[in-house]
């Protein structure tokens, strides 16, 4: 490796990118820690970093340094949910410890990154490991045709099938939604790596791109802790995006990305006979605020119009698993996928990517689910304009304290 002046990392790019699951928030800003001051990184490890190539002190998180227009178009647009990325914070205690406290989801995540120490979380930093995944799901997964959903497709079958009653479900225009994965084995493929190397770093040269995909390959042979890409955390995510432009590559779909590692999560849990479903639930439920323009919130605390949209995703997503045409799940289900929302609640009550906290993520599905049990004629739909204003009007109770 060619020797370079020492360079300041962002750390915190670990959690960055799209962290998407459920939801459509802003890229916020991460703090930057340099990790030469850090006493968790060692000596040694202070010397290999120094003799990364000349120009990685340009590699800060990509969220923040994107260079052409379209890619500063990108940052801007991006929609996301950095509530699963939180939770990556918190496992690695960069963040502060809130009121709240932790799921079962945050403790399994601790579980998961018990062997990883400063060197792993540095190289996998430094490199982009974090982010190539969902980038390349974000870019380039544009159709639906061919997609598997975990690493040995054993929540495509769930997935496609819930994709289509929701497409059916709700009255919006979802017939151009892409439904795609995302796979932290794309880490292996040497030319997917460079492609996004080259759009999230815009002054890397081809051989810049080609040094650390190749670095990524080594790194990915030489530690076991990265499991070869399938490490949750490199797709501890979902979300969803609507429709954008990005030159050259043309216009990017509207879609929604399912992540391997959040539902290997919710497997490991107990969910996995309801958490894809209700997960996909939400996401299209921001879909249908997306063509409703329900983002553009009367609330003008940013923090607390997240929570609105958030949580009336959730109860979107509770009334179509709950409702007689929709999933049909019956009582023993809808318990287990209020569990799946307590576990993504959050307590970042000042945090512009609130989301909730867990007991008000699960009131608003149990509020969903209501609807649908209670409804005197079990066979109407209501339409997603009336069920959002019967949502807003619930709402106020919905957070109270």
């Amino acid at each position: 490796m060619k020797q370079s002046k020492f360079f300041t990392r962002h750390l915190a790019a670990f959690f960055a990118a799209s962290i998407m699951l459920l939801t459509a928030c802003e890229i916020e800003p991460t703090e930057s820690i340099n990790p030469t001051e850090s006493d968790l990184i060692s000596a040694q490890l202070k010397d290999k970093i120094q003799a990364l190539p000349e120009g990685s002190e340009g590699r800060s998180n990509p969220q923040l340094n994107l260079g052409s227009e379209s890619a500063r178009q990108l940052n801007l647009d991006l929609q996301t949910d950095p509530q699963y990325r939180e939770m990556v914070r918190r496992a690695l205690e960069a963040v502060a410890p809130t009121d709240c406290g932790d799921t079962d989801l945050n403790f399994w995540l601790d579980q998961e990154l018990a062997d990883w120490n400063a060197e792993i979380i540095y190289y996998a930093s430094v490199s982009g490991m974090l982010d190539f995944p969902t980038y390349d799901a974000l870019l380039f997964e544009n159709s639906s045709q061919g997609q598997y959903f975990g690493k040995d497709g054993e929540y495509t079958k769930p997935l496609t099938k819930a994709f289509k009653d929701l497409q059916r479900f709700w009255n919006i225009d979802s017939k151009n939604i892409v439904l795609a994965a995302m796979h932290g084995d794309m880490l292996l493929d040497r030319e997917k790596v460079i492609r996004i190397d080259r759009i999230l770093y815009p002054s890397d040269t081809q051989e810049d791109a080609e040094f650390w995909a190749d670095f990524i390959l080594d790194l990915l042979n030489n530690y076991p802790q990265y499991r070869n890409g399938d490490h949750p955390i490199f797709t501890f995510n979902a979300f969803a995006q609507s429709s954008f432009p990005f030159p050259p590559y043309g216009v990017i779909p509207s879609k929604i990305i399912m992540g391997d590692g959040i539902m290997d999560a919710y497997t490991a849990l107990g969910f996995s006979d309801v958490a894809p479903q209700a997960i996909l639930a939400h996401e299209f439920g921001h879909h249908i605020q997306f063509q409703l323009g329900l983002f553009d919130s009367p609330i003008s605390d940013p923090a607390e119009a997240t929570r609105r949209t958030e949580l009336m995703a959730d109860a979107y997503s509770a009334y179509y698993l709950s409702h007689a045409r929709g999933a049909t799940m019956q009582w023993k289900r809808v318990q287990q996928f209020l569990q799946v929302f307590f576990n993504i609640g959050d307590c970042g009550f000042a945090n512009s990517g609130h989301h909730g906290t867990p007991l008000q993520r699960m009131a608003a599905a149990e509020w969903g689910y209501s609807i649908a049990n209670n409804a005197k004629k079990q066979g109407h739909i209501l339409t997603s304009q009336e069920f959002a204003a019967l949502f807003d009007a619930k709402l106020p109770e919905l957070v109270e304290p």
